[in-house]
């Protein structure tokens, strides 16, 4: 038990912990087991892929190193943490071969699938030729992409700031449009998350799990969730409280306003509708720009567009971009308009790595499979259907209190109480961990820690989607 305590004890506040532990051993992890009269445990789908035997180090013995050697403020989703040493497309393999459905890695880096033929050719190939800085030469795999990344935004978004990272790209969004602007205030919704640097810390807002770190001319607009917020899906109402931000928390000027269209870390929470127009309009009217950090939900993710802006029907200033970028290589980008993005010739910018020819070649790669593929529209089909599957499950277990999301981006909250909606979080734990057990990985996230983030790469299948959903089906039944 002590292993199951290490890992899992880091990703709750420790204000929470007592009660967690008490609550946790109530409902003490056991493998699933079948009684007489249950269905039987659902089948992972067929996939023709073996991974080559194991010969590294243990799950114990990786773990061991990591307690010594790395942060200590490193956290697992699981009891035992999963060694993972093996990925083809939609699949992960652990250290004996076992093979997982990931409904996960999709959001954290993968787009197209784990290691993609496609974009693993064109990384070995690049990387066999040149792997330098872009700072001081010239080399077509930077300008090829950025002509690519343009030609799928809107409007005058056609200037490429390559970065390493979602936290760089939103750290420089910011920047740029203090600096385009002038002014230092930026307003960010409760509940975001917008990378893990100081500024992006202070816009991010959630102080539950996260430290709160302080930055002056930051302000935090109540969160415009339909499920929990105070106006319902009423985005207008919601977006007053911008207003009443520029008329009596600043100078009646702004720099800009940073949001997630769909907020990933917050528990895959759709903005309520009319919110962005609304708002964007007032900060115009302040002087501010409008940026869009589409970090998770960009990149065909949510089906019925590119970027998940787009679903709102505006067209932001600024865009930032990152994860499945580059399908798992260490790669971001800033898009802007020309006008806005001359505010950094007036001082020498420049990022040493952003834009190497090997992560660049990777990330037009993505975009070609993307398009190839045809994986947006397979965003679309698979995530629907995996959303009225989910959606007749909450009919059938009243733990579920809400799905929501769109494409492959998917949220399923948990609450013990659906008129009260308290947040199940240690039952989230629970089934969490009994899905695991049957091969299927999933994220969570939310304010309370309650909600399971489905975000599976974008090859996922209706089998896969039909797996997942018989799979949590049989973990709260058992519960």
């Amino acid at each position: 038990m002590a292993m199951h305590r290490f890992s899992i004890e880091r990703a709750i506040p420790a204000r929470n912990l007592l009660g967690w532990r008490r609550s946790f051993a109530q409902l003490a992890y056991k493998k699933p087991s079948v009684a007489e009269n249950d269905p039987p445990i659902p089948k992972i789908p067929s996939f023709d892929y073996s991974p080559p035997p194991y010969t590294g180090p243990t799950a114990a013995e990786i773990l061991q190193k990591r307690r010594e050697y790395l942060s200590p403020s490193m956290f697992y989703f699981y009891g035992k943490p999963l060694n993972v040493v093996d990925g083809k497309m939609q699949y992960l393999f652990d250290e004996n071969g076992r093979r997982y459905l990931d409904a996960f890695g999709g959001i954290a880096t993968v787009c197209c699938g784990h290691c993609h033929p496609d974009v693993v050719e064109t990384i070995v190939k690049q990387i066999n030729r040149l792997q330098h800085s872009t700072i001081l030469y010239l080399n077509a795999a930077i300008a090829d992409f950025a002509e690519a990344l343009a030609s799928k935004l809107p409007g005058d978004l056609k200037v490429v700031f390559f970065t390493n990272s979602g936290t760089e790209a939103n750290e420089l969004a910011m920047m740029m449009a203090r600096l385009h602007t002038g002014c230092h205030d930026i307003i960010s919704l409760r509940n975001a998350y917008h990378g893990n640097a100081a500024g992006t810390m202070g816009a991010t807002a959630q102080s539950n799990w996260k430290f709160n770190v302080v930055q002056s001319g930051v302000h935090h607009a109540v969160n415009p969730d339909p499920y929990r917020g105070v106006f319902g899906s009423d985005g207008e109402k919601y977006a007053k409280d911008v207003e009443d931000l520029i008329a009596f928390g600043t100078s009646g000027h702004v720099a800009g306003f940073v949001s997630e269209a769909i907020q990933g870390v917050g528990g895959i929470i759709e903005l309520a509708p009319g919110y962005l127009p609304a708002v964007y309009s007032s900060i115009k009217k302040a002087g501010g720009l409008c940026i869009a950090d589409e970090v998770q939900s960009g990149f065909a993710r949510t089906g019925s567009h590119f970027w998940g802006f787009e679903a709102h029907g505006v067209v932001p200033d600024i865009v930032t971009m990152a994860k499945g970028i580059g399908n798992g290589i260490p790669l971001g980008a800033v898009v802007t308009t020309p006008e806005i993005a001359e505010v950094l010739t007036r001082r020498s910018y420049f990022n040493t790595f952003g834009g190497n020819p090997v992560c660049t070649a990777a990330g037009l790669a993505v975009l070609n499979v993307i398009e190839k593929e045809k994986l947006q529209e397979n965003a679309h089909a698979v995530g629907s259907y995996l959303k009225e599957r989910l959606t007749a499950l909450k009919n059938k277990h009243e733990i579920i209190g809400d799905v929501r999301g769109r494409g492959l981006m998917l949220g399923v909250e948990l609450v013990t109480d659906r008129q009260l909606k308290t947040p199940a979080k240690v039952e989230t734990l629970h089934v969490m961990e009994q899905m695991r057990e049957m091969g299927v990985l999933i994220g969570k996230g939310g304010f309370y820690g309650n909600a399971f983030r489905i975000t599976p790469p974008l090859c996922f299948t209706k089998e896969d989607a039909d797996f997942l959903v018989d799979v949590m089906d049989y973990a709260m039944s058992k519960m």
